[in-house]
């Protein structure tokens, strides 16, 4: 059997080489039975990092490069991988070091086994604080619409081809890879792990895109949004009806049951704001139809090393 390595690369100048040898050796010690192939795919990194993985080409043959004319994130890396993979089976794994190749044997046994995506899952990350407590709001936001992710998340996975072939037959421009992987339904098996600390390099999956990946995980993904504006109107016309109520009540008894206008400047903005809130979301899904509606790609390949 062949396995296929897609591995996202944006300034991981320094772990590159390291992957590709633990890789290597993984596959020289415990699995010498398979075949495998590596896709390293350039995000636009500005360091060293293309350099490094066609010098890492050079020295392994199964060794491939992807490269974009610019920066268009984690999922475009992915997908374009994805899309070049060969294997029987494909593995999606960071380029920082931080998920442990240790584990690959364990998957691989697993796909033998009869499951069709397995799942490492982080019950825990050598992370900053601040890290920890937005993953864990954010993944507990996501369970209400996909109880079935692991409260850490994931990204490193392995997919029987018939559940990548699947998976790459979505055609839409914003994805939630986790979403749309276990919205297939295939056979899933899980494996926790603790996210090793970054050794090498600085992470450049900074706030900014970690928002990004949530909003694309709630609105494109899921219906959470819109099922919370229409509560949230049921909510608001219910309180409008009871607060009518007892205006009218204390109407009919001669009193008057609100002084000034503090009252009504905090119903108004408290209604103002809401209604905002409210459009913002809508104008999240009109945006996101425009986009569907435009037909980009979701990125630009400037070169393939294949």
């Amino acid at each position: 059997m062949k396995i296929s390595f897609v591995i996202p690369v944006y300034h991981n100048e320094g772990a590159i080489a390291k992957t590709q040898e633990r890789i290597q050796s993984i596959f020289a010690s415990d699995l010498p039975q398979h075949e495998y192939e590596i896709i390293f795919v350039d995000d636009g990194s500005q360091d060293g990092s293309l350099s490094e993985i066609l010098n890492v080409r050079e020295l392994d043959s199964r060794v491939k490069a992807i490269t974009f004319t610019r920066n268009f994130g984690q999922m475009a890396a992915m997908l374009a991988g994805f899309k070049e993979a060969t294997g029987d089976a494909v593995i999606n794994i960071s380029a920082d070091l931080q998920d442990p190749v240790e584990l690959i044997p364990q998957m691989v046994n697993k796909w033998a086994e009869g499951a069709e995506i397995v799942i490492c899952h982080r019950t825990d990350r050598s992370d900053a604080l601040t890290a920890k407590l937005f993953s864990r709001l954010a993944y507990g936001v996501l369970r209400i619409s996909f109880p079935q992710i692991p409260p850490g998340g994931f990204d490193f996975v392995l997919m029987d081809r018939r559940v990548m072939n699947e998976f790459n037959a979505i055609d839409v421009r914003h994805r939630f890879f986790q979403g749309d992987l276990l919205w297939t339904g295939f056979r899933t098996s899980f494996i926790p792990y603790v996210r090793l600390k970054r050794t090498i390099g600085k992470s450049q999956y900074n706030f900014n895109k970690k928002l990004k990946n949530f909003i694309d995980g709630v609105i494109d993904a899921s219906y959470l949004p819109i099922r919370f504006i229409s509560l949230m109107g049921v909510a608001t016309s219910m309180f409008g009806v009871l607060y009518s109520l007892s205006i009218i009540y204390s109407w009919l008894r001669g009193e008057t049951p609100f002084e000034g206008w503090a009252p009504l400047m905090i119903v108004t903005l408290l209604m103002g704001g809401m209604i905002m809130v409210m459009l913002g979301v809508i104008g999240e899904y009109v945006w996101r139809i425009n986009e569907e509606v435009r037909k980009r790609p979701n990125y630009v390949v400037r070169d393939k090393f294949l």
